[in-house]
């Protein structure tokens, strides 16, 4: 498509289609909702949010599953408020962390389910709107007549607050502006050149960022059609690419190797031919998948780099002509790379070093926390915590993690907050949470257990399940007698981990 003038805001995004193209797809029921009703969905929604007393800023909590009703609830409460999406499949304890660390003003709810989600609202005082879709993919919300004024949202203001998780602490609210998120998705739109006649198929979980701007909003901007099963499922993945005639998918490598250990042997797929690329991001795409995907589907595999500070995309290997390399997260797409050493000085190309960025689509702080700010801005640069090395031609190599993070499937996890959960436990007097290497999801949650009193490693991790979100919990608990420690007293994870397993160091 033609570069298109960017939308300064989420509101401006939703204008640009013709309202007659279809917007969403929702394979589960059928329904198929044009631009036309989306826009008036919205604008309805954020009207009945703003009912039910949100103001400009007001956090607005979703706690849905993938299809319309997560769509149009995003989009309304980023116009209304602020849109503050959350896993569905939290605990009790989570839900209550998100409400409070937000300043929630209003949650909204699937009609039958998420319990957690209310408990914590209801104990809060909270308002809670629960969000129907019918048959003909028209989203409706409880208790909430359709009045209410709605301001025009700015350029400027906060539409969207996600967490972020640190290896040190608590996880860190990333503030999304509206121009940030519009760039994001006009950077992605340029990239794979969309245009209205492409069809995404959203596989990502519409509460994290790769979900809502790679899949979703990009392809609004493109007067395109979002598809959007309520979870991915492997064994109906091909037939919807068929029956949708999907263009190109974007999804983290353990849903790409899910789909090629469904593909049956003896050439592409039915459906397949009308693909024109598939995109990969989150955690690290093997070069193995990558080339083994290619052959199964015919199209390029493009690796990208995004991260939720960046509102997304940072950096993807390019459409041909131009050259794709595996093993590379491709050049940067609308913002500038670098990498830094520890002092904060630039390296020439060639150099391996923290990757640090700059751009409009890169947030400027932090909210509320000047310790995070201090440590990851530098000289106008955002450090990623990523240690990589860049090309003679700008492809970027990621080479570890400077940061702790465990990267589950593209589901990063903060250590500190299951260490934290496991040291509640009466029987446990340390506990030291890392990742250990799994063939599938690229790194599964493990953690090293000092008892004072006995206990069973089935005991403590049915102790996490109930306590935590089911990607959290341990699968392995190494239970030993010390915690071990460097010369000057420090527990370092990575260093527990290659002593326990010898898989990291």
């Amino acid at each position: 498509m033609s570069n298109p003038a960017c939308p300064a805001t989420l509101l401006d995004l939703l204008n640009t289609a013709p309202g007659a193209n279809i917007a969403l797809v929702a394979p589960d029921t059928g329904a198929r909702i044009s631009y036309d009703s989306l826009r008036r969905q919205v604008l309805a929604a954020a009207r009945a949010f703003a009912h039910s007393g949100i103001e400009p800023a007001d956090r607005i909590a979703i706690a849905l599953p993938n299809g319309p009703a997560v769509i149009v609830s995003f989009l309304a409460a980023s116009i209304a408020g602020t849109a503050a999406p959350l896993n569905p499949a939290y605990r009790y304890d989570e839900f209550s962390f998100y409400l409070d660390d937000t300043s929630a003003r209003l949650l909204i709810a699937p009609a039958e389910g998420a319990e957690e989600a209310r408990r914590a609202a209801a104990e809060r005082g909270i308002p809670i709107l629960t969000a129907e879709t019918n048959a003909s993919g028209e989203v409706s919300f409880s208790e909430s007549p359709a009045g209410g004024a709605v301001r025009t949202p700015a350029p400027e203001d906060v539409a969207l607050i996600l967490h972020t998780s640190g290896s040190t602490g608590r996880p860190k609210r990333v503030p999304l502006k509206h121009i940030n998120l519009a760039l994001s998705a006009r950077n992605i739109v340029n990239t794979y050149q969309l245009s209205p006649n492409d069809v995404s198929l959203c596989l990502m979980p519409l509460f994290h960022v790769h979900g809502l701007v790679a899949s979703t909003l990009s392809t609004l901007l493109s007067g395109g059609t979002v598809v959007v099963p309520a979870r991915f499922n492997p064994l109906s993945f091909w037939r919807t690419v068929r029956e949708e005639h999907v263009t190109w998918y974007s999804a983290v490598p353990t849903i790409h190797q899910l789909i090629l250990a469904r593909a049956a042997s003896g050439g592409k797929p039915v459906g397949a031919e009308s693909l024109r690329f598939i995109r990969s991001c989150s955690a690290p795409l093997p070069v193995e998948t990558a080339e083994k995907l290619e052959a199964l589907a015919g199209v390029p595999v493009l690796e990208a780099y995004g991260m939720t500070e960046a509102s997304h995309q940072m950096a993807s290997n390019p459409l041909p002509p131009k050259a794709r390399k595996f093993g590379t997260v491709g050049v940067a797409t609308g913002i500038q790379i670098a990498t830094m050493t520890d002092a904060g000085e630039l390296l020439p190309r060639g150099g391996k070093g923290e990757v640090v960025l700059q751009g409009p689509s890169v947030i400027q702080a932090y909210e509320n926390n000047p310790e995070a700010n201090a440590k990851s801005f530098v000289h106008g640069w955002f450090r990623t915590g990523d240690e990589g090395v860049l090309d003679d031609e700008g492809y970027l190599r990621l080479t570890g993690r400077i940061k702790e993070l465990i990267n589950r499937g593209g589901e990063k996890i903060a250590p500190r907050e299951i260490d934290e959960v496991l040291l509640t436990h009466p029987a446990v007097s340390e506990a030291v949470c890392f990742g250990i290497p799994h063939p599938t999801w690229g790194e599964e949650v493990a953690a090293a257990v000092v008892l004072r009193e006995p206990s069973t490693e089935a005991e403590l991790i049915a102790y996490c399940r109930a306590r935590l979100a089911e990607f959290k919990c341990p699968k392995k608990l190494f239970l030993v007698k010390s915690i071990p420690r460097t010369a000057t007293g420090k527990v370092q994870r990575l260093n527990v981990a290659a002593e326990l397993t010898g898989a990291r160091g």
